[in-house]
């Protein structure tokens, strides 16, 4: 983990001058904050969420190092007092969330912190900027995947990723999102991702021709020689000599195959595909790249396009035409002047921004075939939370508009998905590898009807609050309105 990155300095400054105002008014005590997103990203009907790891790796590195406490002091907004607390800090609260890899949805609590009010505060800027770059990136992938039939996604955008960090969390991100594969060297070292590649132009043009460029890589790489077949002529140059020696390696008994980078995608792969045919190169592979996104693979899939493995970068690992995750933290729960934890709401003249109040868990209703129908919140009180059972008649509720609900008899499963994953600032679980999240993910997906996983227009998911929540959460805003 880049130590840059780790530094308590990187989050925004009002979160510290917000801290030093508690701080000196005494008002540390318990409180209770969630991370959740407020819209689907490329207009998709599920988000990924990624990031997990990374972000609790980083709470624990979270300390004010003496460069940084230097750095603070000579900026003149900070008294002594509290630049002396920030010397020892250290996050000594708990964080609950979902698995990494788990399918989210609009306005449900993805994470969960739990602490003093200071130290919750201080790490909402990092928290952010670490979930929401990696979701996007894992939704994206996900979409990718989709598009292309569950076929083969390789990531390869390290040169257009917004810089080295940006490269190495999208590609972890990418990975968990259902690439089989990345081209990013150093991720496949701290992450234990599979590296790929083939060749660029430029080993083509380094010899004296095709031929000899195509027979010098299998010499070097018998058992993965892709050849990239389009720097001249695809059809009447690249091809023909990725034949020639294709069969070679075939004599082998190797494996081999071809990519595509430039022109008509559809049309070169038939040809191509038909030209190998011809020479009994049936098991050759075909792998295509060139800016594709998951709406370019939909269309070659539909099409019938005889595609094996897709190559994408810069459309995967950017984000593509969604610059940014809408992921938003925002307090929950703090104590009153009793003491005592109490819900608090931000109550907004958009209704959408008006949070749900108090400590929450979401419980994913499934039907007895264990597909996904609903997520619920309920409260989550530590002393009378609410427990969601089978065989029960429930009614759930919108979480915004208050005339909407739906009834409904329980008899699949009701998973809760916050999980507890720090304790007094500790871990309380290994951390999984990133091949179990990405199968994770690709349960989830099989686990979702097809209607919500539609490029275009797809089924909105239903999130819901319980009778309990909806009536704590008008009894806020009543109360609120009767203040004005």
């Amino acid at each position: 983990m880049n130590s840059q990155y780790s530094s308590a300095l990187f989050m925004d400054f009002y979160s510290l001058t917000m801290a030093q105002g508690f701080w000196k008014k005494g008002m540390n005590s318990q409180a209770v904050f969630e991370m959740f997103f407020r819209r689907q990203p490329f207009g998709g009907g599920f988000s990924v969420f990624a990031g997990l790891q990374t972000l609790l790796e980083r709470i624990q590195a979270f300390v004010f190092s003496p460069q940084d406490m230097a750095y603070l002091a000579g900026l003149g907004t900070f008294d002594e007092d509290f630049l002396e607390y920030l010397k020892s800090f250290r996050f000594s609260g708990s964080l609950w969330a979902m698995n990494e890899g788990t399918v989210v949805f609009p306005n449900e609590p993805l994470i969960r912190i739990e602490g003093g009010l200071i130290e919750c505060q201080l790490i909402e800027g990092m928290l952010l900027n670490t979930i929401n770059f990696q979701s996007l990136i894992a939704t994206k992938t996900a979409r990718v995947l989709l598009a292309s039939g569950k076929g083969s996604v390789m990531e390869f955008g390290l040169r257009r990723a917004q810089g080295p960090d940006g490269a190495m969390s999208a590609s972890r991100a990418a990975y968990i999102g259902g690439a089989m594969g990345t081209s990013n060297v150093l991720a496949g070292k701290e992450f234990g991702i599979p590296v790929l590649g083939t060749m660029a132009h430029s080993w083509i043009m380094a010899f004296p021709g095709e031929e000899e460029a195509f027979q010098a890589y299998a010499d070097l790489y018998p058992d993965r020689s892709i050849f990239l077949i389009d720097t001249y002529d695809t059809l009447k140059s690249g091809l023909i000599h990725a034949i020639k020696v294709g069969k070679k390696l075939k004599a082998q008994g190797k494996p081999f195959g071809v990519r595509l980078d430039s022109g008509d995608i559809h049309y070169l792969s038939m040809e191509v595909r038909k030209g190998l045919d011809a020479e009994g190169l049936h098991d050759a592979r075909i792998t295509v790249s060139n800016d594709l996104d998951e709406l370019i693979i939909k269309t070659l899939v539909d099409a019938g396009a005889p595609i094996n493995i897709w190559g994408v970068g810069t459309q995967m690992i950017t984000g593509g035409t969604e610059a940014a995750f809408t992921g938003v933290y925002k307090l929950a729960a703090s104590c009153n002047q009793e003491g005592e934890l109490s819900a608090r709401i931000k109550f907004s003249d958009n209704p959408e921004k008006t949070t749900n109040p108090g400590v929450k868990q979401v419980w994913r209703i499934c039907d007895q075939e264990g597909m996904f129908l609903a997520d619920v919140l309920a409260l989550d009180d530590k002393n009378d939370g609410e427990v969601i059972e089978e065989g029960q008649d429930y009614t759930f509720w919108h979480p915004q508009v208050d005339y909407r609900r739906f009834q409904h008899r329980l008899e699949g499963k009701a998973i809760p998905l916050l999980k507890e994953h720090l304790r007094d600032g500790k871990p309380l679980h290994p951390p999984p590898s990133l091949h179990d999240l990405r199968q994770g993910l690709l349960q989830d997906l099989d686990s979702l009807d097809q209607s919500y996983k539609r490029m275009l227009n797809p089924h909105i998911y239903k999130v819901s609050i319980t009778e309990r929540l909806r009536a704590l959460k008008l009894d806020l805003i009543k109360n609120f309105l009767g203040e004005l």
